[in-house]
């Protein structure tokens, strides 16, 4: 039996004053409320090692996201293709995509998006990190799993009107009572907590829930809002178990409903998910670990057919001081997109095989059943979360989304029919859902329906 240990790295990533924030669609820096992070867990002994890293940033998009995968890998002795890098989306942080912002830089007048050498040196500090952490790894010989319900947090975005379009659009934050008071809609209302032993001693606890991360943004003043909060707020509750949260498939989902913008809901919505974290970990059962398997699955998502995606069209937009500078940024996020067109999305899964649980009172004793944790791109919609999940009901299934985020949004194909804001700017097209469930059952060896 392979002897498995693992390093933690944590990496300060807080952008300076005067730096854009979300992608330079909103105020830059003025001030810097809570730092941003790059948190990391390097498992080894099963072969090249593998990376799982989380970054307190808004996006890292298409050559950002590659340079972030290929850093670490050169720092962690194995290759990108076992490097998940994935962002947790507060919009009061930076949104890297390298070929974009380029293409801003090209244009006079045009809004920034990234400082290009703050990026290159927070990626390379990360891999120093990692670097530095490989010098100290611990035993781990053991896996928990654990989830609990979030109350009072997330609520679907897009409220569908009996015409079959969207009625209300719910943001991160929605002063409509009207909204608000609709049902929560489609949502996973699981926060679920993934974590390493040592025997009994416990080392790393990976939470993953799905909500856009913000209560409010947009003034400049830097954070990460309360899913970071309250990340920080377990790792003080819980000083010896390094904690690390993924964003899931929060694409359509954000706590719009339970959130009217009032500056006190960010300690609320923090408090209710540190709860849940808190809850998870309570009842949290372990079994013995052998090892895993990394399977990789990449695809090519279609661009979007509109004229108005196109690359001309794009062009056009870029460069008209006419244009609000959020459509600019979009029009070269577009080209970046369509630039890299040609270079697959990986998708990947994490497999830790059976696991023997132990019996705990008031459940089905010793199950058997897998753990995995899937590592999907872009801002997926709730829905590939719930299908990945139903795909293989018999396993404990985590899902980490906003990894490669340069198709932006990737709704459902009905969601185009329907309208509403994010079909407005996603920008792989509707064939899309297809190819994600196909990949998604594939990495999962989801049994054949």
């Amino acid at each position: 039996m392979p002897v498995l240990h693992l390093a933690t790295f944590a990496c300060d990533v807080t952008p300076p004053p005067g730096h854009p924030l979300c992608g330079g669609w909103i105020e830059p820096v003025r001030a810097v409320d809570d730092p941003l992070r790059a948190l990391g867990v390097v498992l080894l002994g099963m072969g090249r090692p593998v990376v799982l890293c989380a970054v307190d940033w808004c996006g890292i998009r298409n050559e950002a996201h590659t340079y972030w995968r290929q850093t670490l890998a050169e720092a962690t002795h194995t290759v990108p293709e076992n490097v998940a890098v994935h962002s947790v989306h507060p919009h009061d942080a930076p949104f890297a995509d390298v070929e974009a912002e380029r293409l801003l830089e090209a244009v006079p007048g045009a809004p920034l998006s990234l400082d290009l050498k703050f990026f290159r040196r927070a990626v390379q500090q990360t891999a120093e990190a990692a670097r530095a952490a490989l010098a100290s790894t611990v035993r781990f010989n053991h896996l928990g799993i654990g989830q609990a319900r979030v109350q009072q947090v997330a609520s679907n975005r897009r409220v569908i009107g009996s015409d079959g379009k969207v009625r209300f659009w719910r943001g991160s934050s929605t002063r409509d009572k009207q909204a608000r008071d609709e049902p929560e809609g489609r949502i996973d209302p699981w926060l679920k907590t993934l974590s390493f032993w040592d025997d009994n001693r416990p080392l790393v606890a990976l939470s993953y829930y799905a909500t856009h991360p913000m209560s409010t943004y947009g003034q400049g003043r830097v954070s990460s809002d309360f899913c970071g909060l309250a990340r920080q707020k377990r790792q003080a509750e819980e000083p010896n178990v390094f904690q690390v949260y993924f964003t899931g498939c929060a694409g359509n989902v954000a706590a719009g409903k339970y959130n009217d913008g009032a500056p006190g809901n960010r300690t609320i919505l923090r408090d209710r998910m540190a709860e849940a974290m808190a809850a998870a970990w309570k009842v949290t059962i372990r079994s013995p670990v052998r090892g895993w398997e990394w399977r990789i699955e990449p695809i090519q998502m279609p661009p979007r057919a509109e004229k108005s995606f196109g690359a001309e069209e794009s062009r056009k937009t870029l460069e008209s001081s006419k244009e609000p500078k959020a459509r600019r940024g979009n029009a070269a996020f577009q080209l970046a997109w369509l630039e890299r067109i040609g270079r697959p999305i990986e998708l990947a899964c994490l497999d830790f095989g059976p696991l023997t649980l132990a019996s705990v009172p008031g459940r089905e004793e010793d199950k058997v059943r897998e753990a995995m944790i899937l590592h999907l791109p872009g801002e997926p919609f709730v829905e590939y979360q719930l299908f990945a999940q139903a795909q293989r009901k018999d396993a404990f299934v985590c899902v980490a989304g906003y990894g490669d985020g340069g198709p932006g949004y990737i709704p459902t194909a009905k969601a185009y029919l329907e309208g509403g804001y994010e079909t407005t700017v996603a920008l792989a097209g509707p064939g899309s859902e297809r190819l994600l469930q196909n990949a998604i059952a594939k990495l999962l060896k989801a049994p054949p329906h």
